[in-house]
């Protein structure tokens, strides 16, 4: 495949996955999206991968990041970009020069919601000229249509919409290989264990 994304040139954002908003994001369940997250945010320590963090107005409703990720990700969660309240976190200069300190043209998106806080920051980024691809199950919006809209509007712009489990495998590309089987390993724990061991 072309253009493939690894943990070698790629970055993950987790935009907004805060214990309000993800209370708004009924069109995926609370437990699953906690567990994407996880699984995301342990793809990105576990292999490397610069993680960027952003939250919202954590003295509002939004409140601060999920505990998983300060004690999954604690140095990017001290790191985190706490906007004052930019809707599209591309648009507040210190998440993009954190984004852009990355060094990273292929970007990995997911937040709390699709329908507002990530459907404008990925449009954002793809007319910067990066590539996205936006978790869209490790989010969620107040409604299916709201969601299914959000979707439709990001593919209209060129971002690619994906799932936990299909980048973590894009990322990993050979589960034998040192990086596939520690991302092997997350995509157990965090998703498929309670799967397979029901």
């Amino acid at each position: 495949m072309k253009n493939l994304f690894t943990p070698d040139n790629a970055a993950m954002l987790l935009i907004d996955h805060q214990v309000g908003t993800i209370k708004l994001a009924i069109s995926t369940p609370y437990a699953e999206i906690v567990r994407n997250t996880r699984a995301l945010a342990r793809t990105a320590v576990e292999t490397g991968m610069p993680l960027v963090l952003t939250s919202s107005q954590e003295d509002h409703f939004q409140g601060l990041l999920l505990d998983d990720l300060q004690t999954l990700a604690p140095a990017a969660y001290e790191a985190r970009v706490k906007r004052p309240g930019v809707v599209d976190c591309w648009l507040y200069a210190p998440f993009r020069d954190a984004v852009l300190a990355t060094g990273r043209r292929n970007l990995i998106m997911s937040g709390l919601t699709n329908d507002v806080c990530i459907v404008y920051p990925a449009i954002s980024a793809v007319e910067e000229g990066f590539s996205v691809q936006v978790v869209v199950d490790a989010g969620g919006s107040p409604t299916k249509d709201a969601d299914q809209a959000a979707i439709e509007r990001m593919r209209q712009h060129g971002v690619t919409i994906t799932s936990t489990n299909q980048v973590m495998a894009e990322l990993a590309t050979d589960w034998a290989s040192e990086t596939g089987s520690a991302i092997q390993r997350v995509m157990y724990e965090e998703n498929l264990k309670h799967l397979v061991e029901a």
